[in-house]
Protein backbone atom coordinates (compact mmCIF):
# COMPACT_ATOMS: atom_id res chain seq x y z
CA UNK A 1 0.00 0.00 0.00
CA UNK A 2 1.79 3.24 -1.27
CA UNK A 3 -0.53 5.38 -0.03
CA UNK A 4 -3.27 5.74 2.77
CA UNK A 5 -7.07 4.66 1.48
CA UNK A 6 -9.63 6.74 3.43
CA UNK A 7 -13.26 5.67 3.62
CA UNK A 8 -16.11 8.29 3.98
CA UNK A 9 -18.52 7.36 6.50
CA UNK A 10 -22.20 6.82 5.76
CA UNK A 11 -24.41 8.92 7.25
CA UNK A 12 -27.07 5.67 7.60
CA UNK A 13 -24.46 3.60 8.93
CA UNK A 14 -23.85 6.19 11.59
CA UNK A 15 -27.28 6.63 12.94
CA UNK A 16 -26.14 5.07 16.52
CA UNK A 17 -24.51 6.03 19.43
CA UNK A 18 -20.87 5.82 19.27
CA UNK A 19 -17.85 5.94 21.88
CA UNK A 20 -14.84 6.59 21.78
CA UNK A 21 -11.28 5.18 22.41
CA UNK A 22 -9.66 8.56 24.52
CA UNK A 23 -9.55 7.29 28.07
CA UNK A 24 -6.37 6.90 30.13
CA UNK A 25 -5.89 7.89 33.52
CA UNK A 26 -4.12 11.76 33.58
CA UNK A 27 -3.61 15.02 35.47
CA UNK A 28 -6.51 17.65 35.88
CA UNK A 29 -5.02 20.84 35.62
CA UNK A 30 -4.37 23.81 32.68
CA UNK A 31 -0.79 23.92 33.15
CA UNK A 32 0.11 22.10 29.71
CA UNK A 33 -0.73 25.06 26.59
CA UNK A 34 0.78 25.84 23.44
CA UNK A 35 0.82 28.71 21.70
CA UNK A 36 -1.42 28.42 18.01
CA UNK A 37 0.97 30.55 15.97
CA UNK A 38 4.74 31.32 15.61
CA UNK A 39 3.42 34.75 13.74
CA UNK A 40 4.07 37.77 16.14
CA UNK A 41 0.47 38.76 16.16
CA UNK A 42 -0.96 35.56 17.83
CA UNK A 43 -1.72 35.42 21.07
CA UNK A 44 0.53 33.83 23.86
CA UNK A 45 -2.09 33.97 26.88
CA UNK A 46 -6.30 33.51 27.04
CA UNK A 47 -6.47 36.65 28.58
CA UNK A 48 -7.90 38.25 26.01
CA UNK A 49 -10.01 35.17 24.67
CA UNK A 50 -13.42 37.68 24.91
CA UNK A 51 -12.06 39.86 22.37
CA UNK A 52 -13.36 39.48 18.13
CA UNK A 53 -10.16 39.42 16.96
CA UNK A 54 -8.88 36.64 19.60
CA UNK A 55 -9.28 32.75 18.94
CA UNK A 56 -8.80 30.64 21.40
CA UNK A 57 -9.44 26.65 21.28
CA UNK A 58 -9.76 24.63 24.21
CA UNK A 59 -9.49 20.88 24.60
CA UNK A 60 -10.37 18.42 27.57
CA UNK A 61 -9.73 14.81 27.52
CA UNK A 62 -11.46 12.02 28.61
CA UNK A 63 -9.53 10.23 31.89
CA UNK A 64 -6.32 10.64 29.64
CA UNK A 65 -3.43 11.77 28.30
CA UNK A 66 -3.28 13.77 25.52
CA UNK A 67 0.87 11.95 24.28
CA UNK A 68 -1.04 8.71 24.35
CA UNK A 69 0.13 8.12 21.32
CA UNK A 70 -3.20 7.16 19.91
CA UNK A 71 -6.67 8.83 19.67
CA UNK A 72 -6.23 11.45 22.26
CA UNK A 73 -2.97 12.74 20.63
CA UNK A 74 -4.01 12.73 16.79
CA UNK A 75 -7.07 14.97 18.52
CA UNK A 76 -4.71 17.34 20.19
CA UNK A 77 -2.28 17.63 17.31
CA UNK A 78 -5.53 18.23 14.90
CA UNK A 79 -6.16 21.42 17.80
CA UNK A 80 -2.56 22.19 17.62
CA UNK A 81 -2.36 22.28 13.45
CA UNK A 82 -6.02 24.35 13.57
CA UNK A 83 -4.50 26.75 16.42
CA UNK A 84 -1.38 27.52 13.81
CA UNK A 85 -3.04 27.83 10.54
CA UNK A 86 -5.49 30.06 12.27
CA UNK A 87 -3.18 32.24 14.26
CA UNK A 88 -5.09 31.36 17.27
CA UNK A 89 -4.52 30.27 21.05
CA UNK A 90 -4.83 26.65 22.25
CA UNK A 91 -4.34 24.93 25.94
CA UNK A 92 -5.22 21.45 26.70
CA UNK A 93 -6.81 20.09 30.13
CA UNK A 94 -6.70 16.35 31.22
CA UNK A 95 -9.67 14.78 33.01
CA UNK A 96 -8.44 12.91 36.04
CA UNK A 97 -11.74 12.00 37.13
CA UNK A 98 -15.36 11.90 34.98
CA UNK A 99 -16.32 14.37 37.95
CA UNK A 100 -14.46 16.71 36.36
CA UNK A 101 -15.67 17.15 32.85
CA UNK A 102 -17.82 20.10 33.72
CA UNK A 103 -15.15 22.17 35.67
CA UNK A 104 -13.13 21.09 33.23
CA UNK A 105 -14.84 22.68 30.17
CA UNK A 106 -15.79 26.01 32.22
CA UNK A 107 -12.11 26.34 33.05
CA UNK A 108 -12.27 27.45 29.10
CA UNK A 109 -16.25 28.90 28.71
CA UNK A 110 -14.97 30.95 32.19
CA UNK A 111 -12.40 32.73 29.47
CA UNK A 112 -14.54 33.10 26.76
CA UNK A 113 -12.66 30.33 24.39
CA UNK A 114 -14.46 30.52 21.15
CA UNK A 115 -14.10 26.22 20.60
CA UNK A 116 -13.67 24.13 23.45
CA UNK A 117 -12.83 19.78 21.21
CA UNK A 118 -14.09 17.10 23.92
CA UNK A 119 -12.32 13.65 23.33
CA UNK A 120 -14.20 10.38 23.64
CA UNK A 121 -18.04 9.10 23.65
CA UNK A 122 -18.00 9.36 27.70
CA UNK A 123 -17.95 13.15 27.80
CA UNK A 124 -20.87 12.93 25.38
CA UNK A 125 -23.42 14.36 28.10
CA UNK A 126 -21.51 16.77 29.57
CA UNK A 127 -20.45 18.26 26.34
CA UNK A 128 -23.94 18.86 25.62
CA UNK A 129 -24.71 20.31 28.85
CA UNK A 130 -22.20 22.70 28.33
CA UNK A 131 -23.15 23.84 24.98
CA UNK A 132 -26.29 24.86 26.25
CA UNK A 133 -24.98 26.58 29.09
CA UNK A 134 -22.09 28.32 26.87
CA UNK A 135 -24.30 29.39 23.94
CA UNK A 136 -21.67 31.38 22.66
CA UNK A 137 -19.04 28.85 22.64
CA UNK A 138 -18.17 26.24 19.73
CA UNK A 139 -18.53 22.25 21.32
CA UNK A 140 -16.71 19.77 19.10
CA UNK A 141 -17.39 16.37 20.49
CA UNK A 142 -14.77 13.28 18.82
CA UNK A 143 -16.88 10.20 18.93
CA UNK A 144 -20.21 11.71 20.16
CA UNK A 145 -23.65 11.49 18.72
CA UNK A 146 -26.11 13.70 19.96
CA UNK A 147 -29.55 13.07 19.36
CA UNK A 148 -31.59 15.91 17.85
CA UNK A 149 -34.48 14.53 19.47
CA UNK A 150 -32.88 15.65 22.71
CA UNK A 151 -30.29 18.52 21.47
CA UNK A 152 -31.48 21.06 20.70
CA UNK A 153 -28.20 23.20 20.08
CA UNK A 154 -26.80 24.22 17.63
CA UNK A 155 -23.21 25.51 18.96
CA UNK A 156 -22.12 22.00 19.12
CA UNK A 157 -21.33 18.50 16.82
CA UNK A 158 -19.90 15.73 17.17
CA UNK A 159 -17.22 13.55 14.87
CA UNK A 160 -18.07 9.88 13.89
CA UNK A 161 -16.02 7.77 11.82
CA UNK A 162 -16.49 4.47 10.61
CA UNK A 163 -14.49 2.38 12.94
CA UNK A 164 -16.13 -0.84 11.95
CA UNK A 165 -14.76 -0.59 7.83
CA UNK A 166 -11.19 0.63 8.71
CA UNK A 167 -11.12 -2.76 11.20
CA UNK A 168 -12.96 -4.80 8.41
CA UNK A 169 -9.83 -3.72 5.91
CA UNK A 170 -7.28 -4.47 8.10
CA UNK A 171 -9.14 -7.63 9.25
CA UNK A 172 -8.78 -8.56 5.51
CA UNK A 173 -5.84 -8.22 5.27
CA UNK A 174 -4.63 -10.32 8.22
CA UNK A 175 -7.22 -13.21 7.25
CA UNK A 176 -4.97 -12.91 3.61
CA UNK A 177 -1.57 -13.23 5.92
CA UNK A 178 -1.98 -15.47 8.48
CA UNK A 179 -0.12 -18.68 8.42
CA UNK A 180 -1.45 -20.05 11.44
CA UNK A 181 -5.38 -19.18 11.32
CA UNK A 182 -5.27 -17.78 14.50
CA UNK A 183 -5.42 -14.05 15.44
CA UNK A 184 -5.60 -11.92 18.56
CA UNK A 185 -7.00 -8.31 19.47
CA UNK A 186 -6.47 -6.89 22.31
CA UNK A 187 -8.84 -4.18 23.25
CA UNK A 188 -9.70 -1.30 25.48
CA UNK A 189 -13.21 -0.95 27.09
CA UNK A 190 -15.93 -2.74 25.57
CA UNK A 191 -17.41 0.70 24.00
CA UNK A 192 -19.11 0.88 20.73
CA UNK A 193 -16.72 2.49 18.85
CA UNK A 194 -14.06 -0.10 19.89
CA UNK A 195 -16.36 -2.71 19.40
CA UNK A 196 -16.57 -1.30 15.85
CA UNK A 197 -13.26 -1.91 15.45
CA UNK A 198 -13.55 -5.21 16.75
CA UNK A 199 -16.69 -7.26 14.98
CA UNK A 200 -14.93 -4.93 11.63
CA UNK A 201 -11.79 -7.02 12.05
CA UNK A 202 -13.75 -10.10 13.17
CA UNK A 203 -16.01 -9.86 10.12
CA UNK A 204 -13.16 -8.92 7.40
CA UNK A 205 -10.72 -11.32 8.53
CA UNK A 206 -13.53 -14.12 8.07
CA UNK A 207 -14.91 -12.81 4.96
CA UNK A 208 -10.92 -13.07 3.54
CA UNK A 209 -10.71 -16.73 5.20
CA UNK A 210 -13.30 -18.44 6.51
CA UNK A 211 -11.03 -21.12 8.60
CA UNK A 212 -9.59 -18.00 10.57
CA UNK A 213 -10.31 -18.26 14.66
CA UNK A 214 -10.23 -14.66 16.18
CA UNK A 215 -9.48 -14.02 19.60
CA UNK A 216 -10.92 -11.05 21.43
CA UNK A 217 -10.24 -9.14 24.69
CA UNK A 218 -11.43 -6.12 26.18
CA UNK A 219 -9.79 -4.62 28.89
CA UNK A 220 -12.04 -4.35 32.19
CA UNK A 221 -13.84 -1.08 32.91
CA UNK A 222 -11.98 1.79 34.57
CA UNK A 223 -10.01 4.86 34.51
CA UNK A 224 -6.86 2.45 33.35
CA UNK A 225 -9.13 0.87 30.41
CA UNK A 226 -6.92 2.78 27.62
CA UNK A 227 -3.93 3.17 29.74
CA UNK A 228 -3.05 -0.43 30.59
CA UNK A 229 -0.03 -0.92 28.67
CA UNK A 230 1.01 -3.97 31.28
CA UNK A 231 -2.25 -5.73 30.64
CA UNK A 232 -2.02 -5.16 26.76
CA UNK A 233 1.42 -6.46 26.84
CA UNK A 234 -0.43 -9.60 28.74
CA UNK A 235 -3.32 -10.84 26.65
CA UNK A 236 -0.77 -10.16 23.57
CA UNK A 237 1.59 -12.18 25.19
CA UNK A 238 -1.44 -15.43 25.88
CA UNK A 239 -2.08 -14.98 22.36
CA UNK A 240 1.04 -14.87 21.37
CA UNK A 241 1.22 -18.82 22.82
CA UNK A 242 -1.68 -19.75 21.46
CA UNK A 243 -0.47 -19.51 18.41
CA UNK A 244 -1.60 -16.76 17.12
CA UNK A 245 0.56 -14.74 14.22
CA UNK A 246 -1.46 -11.26 14.26
CA UNK A 247 -2.55 -9.31 16.90
CA UNK A 248 -4.91 -6.45 16.38
CA UNK A 249 -4.29 -3.35 19.64
CA UNK A 250 -6.85 -1.25 19.84
CA UNK A 251 -7.12 0.96 23.00
CA UNK A 252 -4.68 3.95 23.47
CA UNK A 253 -1.38 2.81 25.78
CA UNK A 254 -3.04 -0.52 26.71
CA UNK A 255 -3.45 -1.56 23.12
CA UNK A 256 0.29 0.09 22.31
CA UNK A 257 1.46 -2.85 25.36
CA UNK A 258 0.27 -5.23 22.91
CA UNK A 259 1.95 -4.32 20.04
CA UNK A 260 5.29 -3.60 21.81
CA UNK A 261 5.33 -7.17 23.14
CA UNK A 262 4.58 -8.53 19.48
CA UNK A 263 7.54 -6.71 18.47
CA UNK A 264 9.67 -8.59 20.59
CA UNK A 265 8.58 -11.77 19.96
CA UNK A 266 10.73 -14.29 18.13
CA UNK A 267 9.71 -14.23 14.73
CA UNK A 268 8.24 -10.31 14.83
CA UNK A 269 8.30 -9.16 11.11
CA UNK A 270 8.78 -12.51 9.82
CA UNK A 271 6.28 -15.20 10.64
CA UNK A 272 4.33 -12.64 13.49
CA UNK A 273 3.07 -8.97 12.71
CA UNK A 274 0.98 -6.53 14.79
CA UNK A 275 -2.06 -3.94 13.52
CA UNK A 276 -2.36 -0.20 14.91
CA UNK A 277 -5.23 1.68 15.32
CA UNK A 278 -6.64 5.41 15.39
CA UNK A 279 -3.51 6.60 13.82
CA UNK A 280 -0.23 5.37 11.71
CA UNK A 281 1.20 4.42 14.65
CA UNK A 282 4.25 3.51 12.61
CA UNK A 283 5.21 7.08 13.73
CA UNK A 284 4.01 7.28 17.11
CA UNK A 285 5.17 4.21 18.05
CA UNK A 286 7.79 3.25 16.77
CA UNK A 287 8.74 0.19 19.39
CA UNK A 288 6.54 -1.38 17.37
CA UNK A 289 7.74 -1.14 13.80
CA UNK A 290 9.63 -4.59 13.80
CA UNK A 291 5.99 -5.99 13.70
CA UNK A 292 3.79 -3.44 12.37
CA UNK A 293 2.27 -3.69 8.85
CA UNK A 294 -0.36 -1.51 9.06
CA UNK A 295 -2.44 0.42 11.29
CA UNK A 296 -6.85 1.11 11.20
CA UNK A 297 -7.37 4.68 11.32
CA UNK A 298 -9.74 7.09 12.40
CA UNK A 299 -8.37 10.24 11.06
CA UNK A 300 -9.12 12.08 14.22
CA UNK A 301 -6.35 14.78 13.31
CA UNK A 302 -7.71 15.90 10.04
CA UNK A 303 -11.07 16.01 11.59
CA UNK A 304 -10.56 17.96 14.46
CA UNK A 305 -8.46 20.89 12.57
CA UNK A 306 -11.27 20.83 9.53
CA UNK A 307 -14.11 21.16 12.40
CA UNK A 308 -12.22 23.88 14.22
CA UNK A 309 -11.77 25.98 10.77
CA UNK A 310 -15.90 25.22 10.61
CA UNK A 311 -16.39 26.85 13.84
CA UNK A 312 -14.50 29.82 13.46
CA UNK A 313 -15.91 30.51 10.46
CA UNK A 314 -19.36 29.88 10.87
CA UNK A 315 -22.28 27.52 11.76
CA UNK A 316 -21.73 24.00 12.26
CA UNK A 317 -23.59 22.03 9.22
CA UNK A 318 -25.37 20.10 11.58
CA UNK A 319 -25.11 17.65 15.05
CA UNK A 320 -23.15 15.30 13.24
CA UNK A 321 -19.70 16.09 11.18
CA UNK A 322 -18.76 12.72 9.42
CA UNK A 323 -15.14 11.77 9.48
CA UNK A 324 -12.48 9.36 7.65
CA UNK A 325 -11.08 6.24 8.25
CA UNK A 326 -8.97 4.27 6.25
CA UNK A 327 -5.36 2.12 6.63
CA UNK A 328 -2.16 3.45 7.18
CA UNK A 329 0.96 2.40 4.78
CA UNK A 330 2.82 -0.75 4.41
CA UNK A 331 6.12 1.46 5.45
CA UNK A 332 9.06 -1.36 5.82
CA UNK A 333 6.29 -4.07 5.06
CA UNK A 334 5.49 -3.00 1.18
CA UNK A 335 7.52 -6.07 -0.08
CA UNK A 336 6.58 -8.29 2.41
CA UNK A 337 3.31 -8.60 1.66
CA UNK A 338 2.40 -10.34 -1.89
CA UNK A 339 1.20 -8.35 -4.25
CA UNK A 340 -2.02 -10.19 -4.89
CA UNK A 341 -2.90 -9.15 -1.13
CA UNK A 342 -2.49 -5.33 -1.76
CA UNK A 343 -4.81 -6.16 -4.47
CA UNK A 344 -7.53 -7.59 -2.66
CA UNK A 345 -7.49 -5.47 -0.15
CA UNK A 346 -7.25 -2.22 -2.25
CA UNK A 347 -10.22 -4.27 -3.54
CA UNK A 348 -12.31 -4.32 -0.98
CA UNK A 349 -11.46 -0.58 0.31
CA UNK A 350 -12.86 0.94 -2.72
CA UNK A 351 -15.51 -1.37 -2.45
CA UNK A 352 -16.38 0.15 1.11
CA UNK A 353 -15.57 3.85 -0.22
CA UNK A 354 -18.17 3.09 -3.02
CA UNK A 355 -20.44 1.35 -0.59
CA UNK A 356 -21.28 -1.40 -2.38
CA UNK A 357 -19.59 -3.78 0.48
CA UNK A 358 -21.26 -3.62 3.91
CA UNK A 359 -18.91 -4.70 6.91
CA UNK A 360 -22.13 -6.80 8.24
CA UNK A 361 -21.17 -4.70 11.60
CA UNK A 362 -24.61 -3.31 13.86
CA UNK A 363 -24.48 -2.57 17.52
Amino acid sequence: MKSTRYLVAAPAALALALAGCGGSTGTSGGDSSASGSADSGAPTDDSNCADEDVFCIGLVTDTGKVDDKSFNQSAHEGAIAAAEELGGFYKYVETQDPKDYAPNMAQFTNKSYDVVVTVGFLMTEATATAAEGSPETKFIGIDQFFDPEAVTATNLTGILFPEDQAGYGAGYLAGLMTKTNKLGQVLGQEIPPVQKFAKGFENGAKAANPDVQVSTVYHPAGDNAFNDPVWGAGEAKKMLAQKADIIFGAGGNTGNGALQEVAKASGAGDSIFCIGVDTDQWDTVPAAQPCLVTSAMKLITEGVTETIKTAQSGEFEGLTTMGKAGLAPYHDFESTIPDDVKTRVEDITQQMEAGTLETGVSL
